[in-house]
């Protein structure tokens, strides 16, 4: 299963790739008079036209926002709740855009975050069952 949540990291890593190089394309080619009409000059000034991954409110990308516990089953919640939220983050997305070449990307990476959804939730299934039916011992559960 660790190997699967290293796979999943460098998955999600991906996410952040796909988003990037089609904010890249948006902005390709966007003067830097176009970036103070827009309100975005503090960016461009810092980054210029390049792709700096931050919140819409300018929190940079960084391990602050992976969380983890040492314990499975916390561990498993907050990966689906991550999952809920970067789905919500692209719902809105959707509300906000009308070019369908941008909505077909977002479209997909939504729907990669349902399907995360539901893996991590059959995982903790899975650990909860065999929590109910036998004492496990590991990392953060001892004893149950």
């Amino acid at each position: 299963m660790r190997f699967d949540l290293y796979l999943h990291g460098a998955y999600e890593l991906g996410h952040l790739e796909i988003v990037g190089t089609l904010v890249k394309q948006l902005c390709d080619g966007t003067a830097p008079d176009e970036w103070k009409q827009l309100g975005s000059w503090e960016y461009y000034a810092d980054n210029g036209a390049s792709v700096f991954p931050q919140s819409s409110q300018g929190m940079p990308f960084n391990a602050a926002s992976i969380a983890v516990t040492g314990d499975p089953l916390t561990n498993l919640y907050e990966n689906l709740a991550a999952e809920q939220k970067a789905r919500a983050v692209y719902d809105n997305i959707l509300r906000l855009s009308d070019d369908p070449d941008v909505n077909e990307v977002i479209k997909f990476l939504r729907q990669r975050e349902v399907t995360h959804f539901q893996r991590f939730g059959e995982a903790l299934n899975k650990m909860q069952s065999k929590l109910n039916h036998k004492k496990i011992t590991g990392i953060g559960i001892k004893n149950c």
